[in-house]
């Protein structure tokens, strides 16, 4: 008997929904798989980045970037559910012109996606950096040992990533993943802890001085946008959402749309498991945020240290080892690697599908067609890593290649929040009808979200300040 397509929905795919919370326990997961690939670039580059640039003073912008835009994915996810369609369909659905048999928002993404590169580029080359930490022998040295040596790790890591993802390996590799991310989280609040009974304890007046809304100087404004684009779900997470549903089974689950009641309850019993997924994992990645913050602006920033293009790691490890002790160091290393491997691995799970799709959209490829698919899985998996690999060894500058990651992410959140209310106010089924209270939450999250992209274009010229920070870390 052949695995059904969860692709594709009909009446033997359905099952009931868990009628309480101890149950919908056991069908979570797509929103932890997304919080595998925020960790790494979000909470431990860009959030500890912008701890040790700006200090205290824009926690509550972390917090809040991390908690404004799960509405917007809850409506992402609600339509998947409803609808079965992919993101890319859903998109394909948007009001405006086509090219070809593509509507204009996904060439849009496909543009924006890629500059995107850039962010996974500077993930690898902080894996790599991580990795010459654990192997001081594969570090480049000073007589010309450089592109040998890191141009190999390079391309053995993302040869790696490449092969999980092409063969399919992706269930056990999220499992473990997510299981080191925990007891990285674990890690690192007892570093947070530890720093309560050391010289650099934050007081009560510093915790709260974050919490009070200020915006940041010019100095401080493109990682705080690049740390809004990236920390919680960004644009590319929530359009990624949809796949993580379907393939989850809650869509199949519900079946096919139907004028009947039992549909009506099916639907609206899967959106709320669907709901408990994405707000749990808000919270989990929340924390995660917060704490990488306080120690950044705790350590880093008070020693007025900032992480350049080939210490990354190594400064980062300094926030441990200061409260752990040297020996801290080397665990620190570890898990960075590993969760910042998990945020390379579990991203290219994510742009094999949405790039496949794209194609699908585009009339290149049958993207129901699990052969075709599979097959297009399959080469966008091996050919990514490799551009990376090669956008790292180019620009030599982790830091800020995610950062700009980020920036773009902000812009791709800008069309995800015109789909949102697109889905919501023309394409949502009469019978699933949100509460006012979840509509007010779904407005303040896009007039925040425009907010931000207004005063990104207001007070900063964001392709000058990106390429003169490249420049300034060659």
């Amino acid at each position: 008997m052949t695995e059904q397509d969860p692709y594709t929905r009909c009446s033997s795919g359905i099952l009931a929904p868990p009628e309480t919370f101890a149950a919908s326990l056991r069908h979570l997961g797509p929103g932890f798989i997304l919080s595998a690939s925020i960790v790494g670039s979000g909470e431990l580059i860009a959030t500890t980045l912008m701890g040790a640039k700006a200090g205290f003073t824009l926690l509550w912008f972390i917090i809040f970037s991390c908690v404004i835009k799960v509405v917007v994915q809850l409506e992402f996810g609600k339509h998947a559910i409803s609808s079965g369609e992919t993101t890319m369909e859903a998109l394909n659905s948007l009001p405006g012109p086509k090219l070809g048999s593509a509507n204009w928002s996904i060439w849009l993404w496909l543009v924006l996606m890629l500059t995107k590169t850039l962010q996974l580029g500077g993930i690898i080359g902080a894996v790599v950096l991580g990795v010459e930490q654990l192997f001081p022998a594969l570090a480049p040295d000073l007589t010309g040992g450089f592109f040998p040596k890191r141009c190999l790790t390079t391309l053995v890591i993302a040869l790696s990533v490449s092969l999980l993802v092409f063969k399919g390996y992706y269930s056990v590799l999220e499992k473990a993943s997510l299981l080191m991310i925990a007891i990285f989280l674990v890690f690192t609040l007892a570093s947070l802890v530890m720093l309560q009974t050391t010289p650099s304890a934050i007081t009560g007046a510093e915790f709260a001085s974050g919490l009070i809304p200020n915006w940041p100087d010019r100095a401080t404004l493109l990682i705080a946008i690049g740390a809004f684009g990236i920390t919680g779900v960004g644009g590319d997470e929530i359009l990624a959402y949809n796949y993580w549903l379907i393939e989850k089974g809650y869509a199949s689950y519900a079946g096919p749309r139907e004028n009947t009641e039992a549909w009506e309850q099916r639907a609206k019993g899967w959106i709320r498991v669907m709901y408990w997924d994405a707000i749990l994992a808000m919270i989990c990645y929340t924390l995660m945020t917060s704490m990488f913050y306080l120690l950044g602006a705790a350590i880093l920033h008070r020693a007025g240290t900032l992480p350049t293009k080939g210490n990354l790691i190594e400064i980062l490890g300094t926030m441990y080892t200061q409260t752990l002790g040297p020996g801290a160091k080397i665990i620190f290393v570890v898990g960075a690697v590993v969760v910042l491997y998990s945020t390379m691995f579990a991203a290219l799970a994510a742009w094999t599908r949405l790039y496949a799709d794209a194609l699908g959209q585009i009339g290149l490829i049958n993207f129901h067609n699990p052969r075709s698919r599979n097959k297009a899985i399959g080469v966008i998996a091996c050919l990514f890593p490799l551009t990376w690999a090669a956008l790292y060894l180019f620009f030599e500058a982790p830091g800020q290649l995610v950062i700009i990651g980020g920036v773009i992410t902000g812009i791709i959140l800008l069309l995800v929040v015109f789909a949102a209310i697109y889905f919501r106010y023309r394409r949502l089924d009469p019978r699933l009808m949100p509460s006012k209270l979840y509509d007010a939450a779904l407005w303040t999250s896009a007039i925040a979200i425009l907010a931000v992209a207004v005063m990104t274009l207001k007070d900063v010229l964001p392709w000058q300040m990106i390429f003169t920070s490249i420049g300034q870390s060659q």
